[in-house]
């Protein structure tokens, strides 16, 4: 399957915020519960968060799209060094498995090694399937960290890790 690569602009927080809501409840559901889903969707995708991440936090957003329609986005962002920090991959449900979300992870890595980065950082719930995901692309567990996001809410997650040697 052939996909298409855009970099999204302030212009795109509507898609991007539709996707999320395609992917983020029923991903997250199981793992953290309602309200935890709730307060982190208000915190990190409400248009005003992601307006300011575009803006002043300097994350580049990338739509991922087929021949019809958007199937997902990624975020990143430079960290140090030669590190640059992946935010957020999501790709809907329905698109899982075919191949969108491998090409979109590969475009940011394209576009790390263009900015001279050699490694992508990522934190990923350790109850997320998407651990395997990333291994398969050749991330590997870094370290782990639980995050106190406030109103007695955790991410507790692994820090994972892309060294670009490919």
């Amino acid at each position: 399957m052939m996909f298409q690569f855009k970099t999204a602009t302030l212009a795109d927080i509507p898609l991007i915020r539709e996707l999320t809501m395609k992917v983020w409840p029923q991903t997250y559901r199981p793992i953290i519960g309602e309200s935890q889903i709730e307060y982190m969707l208000e915190m990190m995708y409400s248009e005003a968060s992601l307006a300011e991440q575009m803006t002043s936090k300097a994350c580049e957003f990338v739509l991922v799209n087929d021949t019809e329609r958007s199937l997902g986005f990624a975020s990143f962002s430079y960290q140090e060094g030669s590190v640059y920090r992946l935010h957020k991959l999501y790709v809907i449900t329905d698109a899982q498995g075919s191949g969108a979300g491998k090409a979109l992870i590969h475009e940011i890595a394209k576009r790390v090694l263009e900015k001279n980065g050699n490694c992508i950082e990522l934190n990923v719930n350790r109850h997320n399937s998407a651990v395997d995901f990333y291994k398969k692309i050749g991330f590997s567990i870094y370290g782990e960290e639980d995050i106190h996001i406030g109103n007695d809410f955790y991410m507790n997650d692994y820090v994972m890790r892309w060294n670009l040697d490919y």
